[in-house]
């Protein structure tokens, strides 16, 4: 997900984004202990993603 993808969403989409994006982003990392992701490049993706929402809606709630 991009980052003007993000500016696009209103609070509670980021908040509902967020969430769903940490629940994925914890199976992921359960998975690949289990046995490896034919992908791991999924998990840096997912982490990036968290942390452009959680960026975004700061930056709301600063202003």
């Amino acid at each position: 997900m991009k980052q003007s993808e993000v500016k696009e969403f209103s609070v509670a989409e980021l908040q509902e984004e967020l969430e769903k994006s940490r629940k994925a982003y914890s199976d992921l990392k359960m998975a690949h202990a289990v046995s490896p992701l034919e992908n791991p490049i999924q998990l840096r993706a997912v982490r990036r993603t968290i942390a452009r929402l959680a960026t975004e809606l700061n930056k709301r709630e600063q202003q």
